[in-house]
């Protein structure tokens, strides 16, 4: 009786063994599934919040485009749009132009040369830096920076007034598209800084130690496999901080002295506007085509936003084949 009952207990419990495994493999690949689909979902979602945003525009904007230009209260649509493009453009290149060597050199201290506890302090106060609001940034701009910089701008203008962009009467008040550029700088620097910092820390050691066991020294190891493995990411870290700096609306409504022009001068009272901080003033008085013809402006902006992402996406697929990870 006891030799027939052992193996009949010795089946049940492999049985439930089993079962119980099948449980675990089943609730695994539930959770996968489910994964999967969300993944996908949210993919999916992006594209249609995307596709949804650019259908308002464009259905917004049609009726300004097409309209006859003496029914526009702001004259022809072109000739209107225009010096917000070019400022939008150049406001966020002169901005990218002081943000990402500085941000680069702070991820890089972060990254290799600071002490652990100091970096993680750096750290911190990098990533609450992103946290500020973009009207305190402005109110910044307006009260702290903007006079403090005109000694500056007038120093330019008497020692370099020889270059078209420190030329002319320098501005009053420091309220310029340079004043402007640098707030932007400011905004946008945190965040280039965070995802560099976090790719720099990425590269394989190996590299680093196969470098200085050639004899390189630091700069020599950081110039020879950080900054290769890490020039994918640095683009994206730059088109992102470039999104921000195009489409900044506050700070730069606050911090510029607008005007209608499209002018390369950089010290002057006479500054080109943003397409974003152009929105911002004059919505609240537009009416009838007028709010149409704002609306294209902002159509002008997503394009321009679009383009630029696009352009980034193809460099960086272009450096797809170097992988530092291999």
């Amino acid at each position: 009786m006891s030799t027939t009952t052992q193996p009949s207990t010795g089946t049940a419990g492999g049985g439930s063994g089993d079962d119980h495994h099948e449980i675990i493999h089943s609730s695994k690949r539930f959770g996968e599934r489910l994964f999967t689909q969300l993944t996908k979902g949210s993919g999916i979602g992006i594209l249609v919040i995307l596709a949804a945003v650019a259908t308002f525009l464009v259905g917004l904007s049609i009726p300004a485009l097409t309209a006859d230009v003496k029914d526009l209260p702001y004259g022809n649509f072109w000739s209107y749009v225009a010096p917000f493009a070019f400022g939008t453009v150049w406001a966020a290149a002169l901005a990218m132009v002081m943000a990402v060597p500085v941000s680069l050199g702070i991820a890089l201290f972060i990254s290799h040369y600071a002490p652990k506890r100091m970096a993680q302090t750096l750290g911190y106060i990098i990533d609450l830096l992103a946290a500020v609001p973009s009207v305190v940034f402005g109110l910044w701009g307006i009260n702290t920076l903007a006079p403090a910089v005109r000694p500056l701008f007038l120093w330019l203008n008497e020692n370099l007034g020889w270059i078209p962009l420190f030329s002319g009467a320098v501005s009053g008040t420091g309220r310029t598209v340079l004043t402007a550029a640098i707030v932007l700088a400011v905004m946008v620097l945190p965040i280039i800084t965070a995802i560099t910092r976090e790719v720099f820390l990425q590269t394989p050691r190996l590299h680093e130690e196969a470098s200085l066991a050639l004899g390189a020294t630091k700069w020599e190891m950081i110039r020879q496999a950080v900054i290769p493995f890490g020039m994918p990411g640095i683009i994206s870290a730059s088109m992102l901080g470039l999104g921000r700096a195009l489409g900044e609306t506050m700070a730069v409504a606050m911090v510029l002295s607008p005007d209608d022009v499209i002018n390369f001068r950089v010290l002057t009272s006479q500054n080109p506007n943003t397409i974003a901080s152009n929105i911002a003033l004059s919505f609240p008085e537009a009416y009838g085509l007028g709010v149409n013809q704002l609306i294209a402006t902002g159509l002008v902006l997503f394009i321009i936003t679009l383009a630029v992402n696009m352009t980034a996406r193809w460099v960086i697929a272009r450096r797809s084949e170097f992988s530092g990870a291999n």
